[in-house]
């Protein structure tokens, strides 16, 4: 299943706020946000699918992408749904975003794509390269990576830079202070239905 790219309202007025998706809200004619009016009872799976569907929406990944996360955090030590939620939380576009230099996850693929972000002083296009503690992230040394860091800044830094992350903003430098806490992930998710919803597939 490839990546999504359609309309992207629709996706939140299913599962809810989804910051890495949009920023946008959706507000129904009654006024509240994405609240199921149906009376039906729901299945266990569909609740598991749909906690599913938030991380895969949130972090921009296909389904292929995110079942060899799930792998990767039943071979680790500690608890699978914590280890998850770290091992997406240390992706290069995931942490652009959270640093408040582009507004969407999608906005920061597409950074890292046109070679506009440096790890150590190097180069990365792969929005997927696993961060580590103590990366610096900067940005490229030309006109057009500036400009449009620059504006990214100026309109998207009121969001709070989580503990784990620091931002120069004289310098435009992210550093990774250690791995993310599960208290400072604030995507309203039951980690623990996602693994339980792959517990057959992997």
């Amino acid at each position: 299943m490839s990546r999504y790219r359609g309309p992207r309202v629709k996706i939140i007025r299913r599962l809810g706020a989804l910051p890495g998706l949009t920023n946008k809200t959706f507000k129904s004619k009654s006024g509240y946000i994405n609240q199921s009016t149906s009376n039906k009872k729901v299945s266990q799976y569909r609740i598991r699918l749909e906690e599913k569907q938030k991380l895969r929406f949130h972090y921009g990944l296909t389904e292929r992408q995110l079942l060899k996360y799930v792998r990767i955090a039943r071979k680790a030590k500690g608890s699978t749904g914590q280890v998850l939620l770290q091992l997406l939380e240390m992706r290069l576009d995931n942490i652009i975003f959270r640093l408040g230099m582009a507004p969407t996850i999608p906005g920061a693929r597409q950074l890292v794509n046109h070679q506009h972000i440096l790890i150590n002083n190097n180069t990365v296009d792969i929005p997927s390269y696993n961060c580590k503690p103590k990366d610096i992230i900067t940005i490229k040394d030309r006109q057009k990576s500036q400009s449009i860091i620059t504006k990214n800044l100026n309109f998207f830094q009121k969001q709070k830079i989580p503990n784990h992350l620091t931002f120069d903003l004289i310098q435009f430098k992210g550093l990774i202070n250690q791995i993310v806490d599960r208290e400072c992930i604030y995507l309203k998710i039951n980690e623990l239905l996602v693994v339980e919803y792959y517990s057959r597939q992997v």
